[in-house]
């Protein structure tokens, strides 16, 4: 089963999907000439509504010429790009000023590219994402494209027997870094903290050992036949600490710290 990291960049699946569409940018920006203009057309009839409403905008605001969007970026048919006269120093204020409320956080830069989350209207999911590249000092490829929610959605396990509804776990594995899981087979983990606690849970049962003794967790852990799926609550238990961080969270044991996603069947 796939881990639910959220905070490992940005964090929504989606934000690795983003950073590899990011180096992707650089890459081509790197090695391919500035896009050629072609005249002006409506978006694609592929292209989704969330993109195509926020590339009319976006249009709008940059003065940008729609051009064949490059090979190299990988980019789903639904995209949208712009080749923009301005240096992305002063696109980023201008894009996001336009989209005012549409915009989910602020812009993710890393070497010559941005990327900005947008939903189609104010509180509505985020549908889509801006993509803003330098290829000169007054040149900017500019590109909207769909969010594409297939691996987040693959990822998502089928609630397994014995989880409350409604309350936050996390798998064994997404704890890697701060806590060691170790299966002991039939439905039993180990849990351990380096240099500190260890707890011995069973698979359906609030149970646990400790180094100290037995306890008693707030939720019984359950198992898909191969991953730990640990209750958030019971992590108090190895002597971590959870700070809620919007849907994200950070979970830190003795000197370390993790962010992530938790998941709530």
């Amino acid at each position: 089963m796939p881990s639910h990291h959220f905070a490992r960049p940005p964090r929504t699946l989606t934000l690795l999907a983003l950073a590899a569409l990011t180096l992707g940018m650089q890459a081509g920006a790197q090695s391919s000439p500035a896009p050629t203009p072609s005249a002006p057309t409506a978006p694609s009839s592929a292209t989704t509504q969330a993109v195509s409403a926020v590339a009319v905008d976006i249009s709008a605001a940059v003065r940008g010429q729609i051009v064949t969007c490059p090979a190299a970026l990988k980019l789903s048919p639904s995209a949208v790009c712009l080749y923009v006269k301005s240096g992305a120093a002063s696109l980023r204020p201008l894009i996001k000023g336009r989209l005012t409320t549409r915009a989910v956080g602020d812009w993710k830069t890393a070497g010559k590219a941005s990327t900005l989350l947008v939903s189609a209207k104010a509180g509505d999911p985020v549908g889509a994402f801006v993509l803003l590249s330098t290829l000169a000092d007054q040149e900017s490829l500019v590109v909207v494209d769909a969010v594409q929610a297939r691996a987040a959605a693959a990822g998502t396990p089928k609630a397994p027997a014995g989880i409350t509804r409604g309350q936050p776990y996390v798998l064994g594995s997404d704890l890697a870094g701060v806590v060691k899981v170790t299966s002991l087979g039939a439905g039993k983990f180990r849990l351990s903290v380096p240099d500190q606690s260890t707890l011995t849970v069973t698979v359906g049962q609030r149970k646990a050992q400790t180094d100290g003794g037995s306890v008693e967790l707030p939720l019984a852990p359950a198992t898909d036949g191969k991953n730990l799926i640990f209750p958030v609550s019971g992590l108090r238990a190895l002597g971590c600490t959870v700070t809620p961080a919007g849907k994200d969270m950070t979970v830190a044991c003795g000197a370390d710290s993790i962010g992530l996603k938790p998941i709530v069947f």
